[in-house]
């Protein structure tokens, strides 16, 4: 019987970021296809002596589909290693339907996506009462066009959290979208580069008007996050709308209200 093949989330780029399912398959993976381009070659350190290891950066779907099915017949745990989250702009079924095809059992371990390593490397949040409780992971259309409706400034003008990925060579496109769905010039923007990469990563911090020539500067040009939110900097704000969870007034199943806490 053919082996499976396991579409693992890499996360960011820091190898303990990866989950610990994904550290386990890969630990007993008999062959393991990995994103070069992207993910950072020690994630495949967890493999084992003798384990065949292939570097997918030159390699179309096609390419990267026959060897995973062939992977799969001589052995039990073959590993598709991506970056980030398989299911978030990792051509997921697009592979998975030839496997299907083929007769081949396929499943999936989520990893952590460069959004949520960004705006822990920054420690920013991607939510606050009040503020905004929607997170909008989109990008910009390049060569891959956008689904009508989904245009950046159609998205953006719900002034809510918005996680801009592979988009970063189109900064001024970012700018533009943003400025014209009424986004003020200096609303906060966040760049990181390579978040949570060991020794490689990159926060820059600015506004609409200046965020470009900030990237410029620090000669940012791909693997970058661009993050636009009402809730960055809020660190530093001198009043916060408590959460009500864990607010002392706010009685739920775990816990009762107390009408006048006191805090010392």
């Amino acid at each position: 019987m053919p082996g499976t093949v396991w579409f693992v989330g890499a996360g960011p780029g820091d190898p303990d970021l990866i989950t610990v399912k994904g550290r386990r398959l890969l630990e007993q993976a008999g062959a393991i296809l990995f994103a070069g381009s992207l993910v950072d070659q020690a994630a495949t350190l967890y493999a084992p002596t003798g384990c065949e290891i292939r570097d997918s950066k030159d390699m179309t779907l096609e390419e990267m589909t026959d060897w995973l099915t062939a992977a799969a017949r001589k052995h039990a745990t073959v590993v598709r290693l991506q970056t980030g989250d398989p299911g978030l702009y990792g051509a997921l079924i697009e592979m998975t339907r030839p496997l299907t095809a083929a007769g081949i059992d396929w499943a999936v371990v989520p990893g952590v996506s460069s959004a949520m390593a960004s705006m822990a490397a920054a420690g920013e949040t991607l939510t606050l009462p009040e503020i905004t409780q929607t997170v909008i992971l989109t990008r910009v259309a390049g060569r891959t066009p956008m689904p009508p409706g989904e245009e950046l400034e159609a998205l953006a003008a719900h002034k809510t959290t918005l996680c801009i990925y592979l988009s970063i060579t189109l900064l001024h496109k970012v700018q533009e979208a943003l400025i014209k769905a009424g986004w003020s010039e200096d609303a906060p923007i966040l760049v990181v580069q390579k978040a949570s990469w060991p020794g490689e990563e990159k926060i820059v911090r600015g506004t609409l008007r200046d965020i470009k020539r900030k990237c410029q500067e620090e000669k940012i040009a791909s693997q970058a996050m661009i993050v636009a939110s009402p809730t960055l900097g809020a660190a530093d704000w001198p009043d916060l709308i408590r959460s009500k969870l864990y607010d002392p007034t706010f009685a739920h199943r775990f816990r009762k209200a107390t009408e006048n806490p006191t805090h010392e």
